[in-house]
């Protein structure tokens, strides 16, 4: 028996992480080529969210393989393909990072009716990490543990 029947298929996904205190951090993900959790492919969230403590990280420059405490990256950063057209609500938010930093953006998930506010995203007890859209169309996932506060852009709400 190989090693080779109990891998499981993977792509690696470019991304930029911020990660402190050693800053930004250059690689890519592992994400399965079909998510257990739905069809298609691994989202980069969907690992983030995990409950392990540690993610691997394929570095290029050097050549090598990290693993990064879910812990100290503050955000990821990546590009995203197109995405589909959907009916699901933007949220406008500014938010305001520990080191200083804010970050403006829209909050696109499918959420229950009765806890479809910002406040009721940022408190889902069994995510540490957010996606906030850009609208250059890169995409933060934020980890809650490093944001000071959140503001909703009610304005920005209307015109979308």
């Amino acid at each position: 028996m190989t090693n080779e029947i109990l891998k499981v298929p993977k792509k690696l996904k470019p991304v930029t992480l911020w990660v402190h205190p050693e800053g930004r951090v250059r690689g890519s993900l592992y994400l399965r080529e079909q998510s257990p959790d739905h069809a298609g492919p691994e989202q980069p969230l969907e690992v983030l969210n995990q409950c392990t403590p540690f993610v691997v990280i394929k570095r290029e420059e050097p050549d090598e393989l990290r693993f990064y405490n879910m812990r100290s990256i503050i955000r990821v950063e990546y590009e995203t393909e197109h995405e589909p057209s959907t009916d699901i609500p933007r949220q406008r938010c500014q938010i305001q990072m520990m080191d200083g930093s804010f970050i403006t953006g829209s909050i696109r998930e499918q959420l229950p009716p009765a806890r479809a506010r910002v406040l009721d995203y940022l408190n889902r007890s069994d995510e540490c990490f957010i996606k906030i859209h850009m609208d250059e169309g890169t995409i933060y996932l934020i980890n809650k543990a490093y944001i000071i506060h959140a503001h909703v852009d009610d304005a920005a709400d209307d015109a979308s």
